[in-house]
Parts: C-alpha cells; structure tokens; sequence
C-alpha cells in the first residue's frame, strides 16, 4: 500500500480504503471535484496488486456496450442476444468509474447487479464477475432520490478536496514522481490471491466480544442524528473483520471499529461521528492502515503510529540532507508536538522525538 500511495500527497488513506474495500467485499466512493487524483490512486492500487483493470468515465450518453461489452452481431442474427465481455467490465478484478451517476438507466440497473450480486446478466449472458471492488467517483453526492439505491451500494465514502497552499511543494515533488511505474509482479508486496486469502479469513472472524460496541457507536451516532440504514449497520461488521484482518489480528477488538466512520454517508455526517465517537475510536490502530485509521478516528493510538512511520521513513530512507529534508523532519515534530501534552507522549514516539530533534541539531 505504501508503495501505490506513493508521491499521492494526502491520499494515502484513500489507497488504504480501496484495499480495505477489496478485502471485505464492498465498494468505495470518493467525492470531491476534478483533479483531486481519485483515479490515479485506484490504477495505482490496481497497478500495486496486479488485478485486472477497468476504468471509464460515464456520461449522459454512454452506451451499456462501451461498460459491458459489443452485442455479439453474428449470433444476434440467429435471435440470440450474446454480449462479448472480454477485457470490459464483467471481467475487471477491480474497476473505477469516474462521474459514476450520469450512467443512463439501463446502464445504472445492469451496473447495480454487478454491484451487488457480482453478476452480469443481459439477454443470454449470465456470468458471474470477479470484481473484488468497484470504486466510483463523482464531483458530489446525487440529490435524486432516484439515485439512493445505486448509492447505497458503495459502502465506504471518502471525502476529498485540493491540498492547501501550504503543502504545494509536497504536492509538486510527489505529483512529479507518479510517472514512476509501480513494481512489476517479482517485486509486489501484495497481490489479488492475497486479497482473496484475507477476504476469506474475514468471512470466519468471530465478531461477538466486539459486536456490543459496534452496537452502542450506532447507537450513538443515530442519537447525534447520523442515520445508518440497517444494511450499512450489518455491514460494518465486514469492514470491522477485513480491518482486524489487515491488522494481523485473530480475533477483532475496538482497535478495529474506526471503520465506521467511512460508512457514514455524508461529509458532514462523518464529522460528527468522529467527534461523537471520539472516546469509542481512542485504541484505534492498524499498522498495516494507519493513515485511514487516523483518518477515521482521530485517535492517539492510530495518530502515534502514523507519526511514528512517517518519522522512521524519514530517518531511515536514505536520502539527501537537504533543507527540504530538514523542513520535513520540523513539520513531523509539530504534528507530534500539536498531538500530544508532553504527558500524553507514548515513550516510543517520545524516543522519536528526541531523534529528530538531536538530527535537526546536527544539521550544518
């Protein structure tokens, strides 16, 4: 993951959820205006696991035919309706689809099949999909009511916008780097067998010491106003299992809860509940998905990993010792510093610290 995250500056845990997404068997969708890079972490992830890719950008007028495939003209005059689904959609392991509500309606009806059951269904085509995660993506969230079923299917919801000002330079290094390839098949951490292997092993985690607490943070999101429809609700309990899986973890406990923030809906709807969850999401934790953690939950356990990662890499890659490197290592001890009273500092972030600070002094 953190190799597909890569020169993605404030998108890593928009990487980290897609992965999330593939392992419990759900899909994902970004919201946030053009050129916020949400098609390029989904190919880049694609790209880092080695699955068979399909991306489109849909409008008004696009034809079922350019998602699913050409009708098959030669049995059609025989009266069969065959589609030809080689290298489309019913055969991607994992897809994006930018503009994902302007589909037509028969497109969006034969796109909610594949959603939902991973099929594909039209005349005598029926075929089961290999999709592991669909991510879709749009400028904002659809006002028609009509939409809402389509909607529902992409449990997970990322919020993006344009990097501040003050992280441009951050931004133009790591943009400038994405021409780089992503590892070829010898050299990836991860691939689609083992999403699989993962998926499985989720499928049989047992949920019951934890499923209290998943209970009472719906509770309380619903008494803030933060509706769950029951379907989200009983299906956080598959992202709680991937994440506790993710986390190399047998047996799931609240350190892996904070995935339902990314089931709220709403942007505003997710402020609240990670305010309104702030304490049940406090041991949140993920070493393999730290940035999506810290995302979630806000919490200090997830927080001191993040920085604590961020700092190694730093201090460990070699790299020039420029005053672009020292700048880095000045802002990793702010967010320490901005996260955590003096009391409060775990004594391995403390450790940290006090690394970078003797790093900084040494510098000419």
């Amino acid at each position: 993951m953190r190799v597909a995250s890569q020169g993605l500056v404030e998108r890593e845990a928009l990487v980290e959820l897609i992965v999330l997404a593939a392992v419990a068997r759900e899909h994902l969708l970004v919201i946030g205006p053009p050129g916020t890079a949400k098609s390029e972490a989904a190919r880049r992830t694609s790209r880092a696991l080695g699955g068979t890719y399909f991306e489109y950008l849909l409008g008004r007028f696009t034809e079922p035919s350019e998602l699913f495939g050409p009708v098959d003209l030669r049995k059609l005059r025989d009266g069969v309706l065959v589609t030809e689904t080689q290298g489309m959609l019913p055969e991607a392991e994992i897809a994006f689809l930018d503009e994902v509500f302007l589909g037509s309606t028969a497109v969006l009806n034969t796109l909610l099949g594949i959603l939902a059951e991973r099929r594909f269904r039209r005349g005598r085509t029926d075929i089961a999909c290999p999709l592991r995660v669909c991510v879709g993506a749009s400028n904002e969230l659809p006002e028609d009511p009509a939409l809402a079923a389509f909607a529902d299917r992409f449990l997970l919801r990322v919020f993006v916008d344009r990097l501040p000002d003050v992280r441009l330079e951050e931004l133009l290094e790591g943009g400038w780097g994405l021409a780089e390839p992503v590892p070829d098949a010898g050299t990836r951490l991860a691939t689609v067998a083992d999403v699989d292997a993962l998926s499985a092993r989720a499928r049989t985690m047992d949920l019951d010491a934890v499923r209290p607490r998943l209970a009472q943070g719906i509770r309380l999101l619903r008494s803030a106003g933060v509706q769950l429809s029951d379907r989200r609700a009983v299906k956080c309990q598959t992202l709680v299992a991937a994440a506790a899986v993710l986390a190399g973890r047998t047996v799931p406990t609240e350190a892996d809860l904070w995935p339902i923030v990314a089931a709220v809906p709403t942007a505003e709807g997710q402020h609240v509940a990670r305010d309104v969850l702030h304490d049940l999401l406090a041991d949140s934790e993920s070493a393999a998905l730290p940035a999506a953690a810290v995302q979630a939950s806000f919490g200090h356990k997830a927080r001191a990993h993040r920085l604590a990662e961020v700092a190694h890499t730093l201090l460990d890659a070699p790299t020039e010792r420029d005053d672009g490197w020292s700048l880095k290592l000045e802002g990793v001890l702010r967010d320490i510093d901005a996260s955590f009273a003096t009391t409060d500092l775990p004594a391995p972030l403390g450790e940290l610290r006090q690394r970078l600070l003797t790093t900084l002094q040494e510098q000419p």
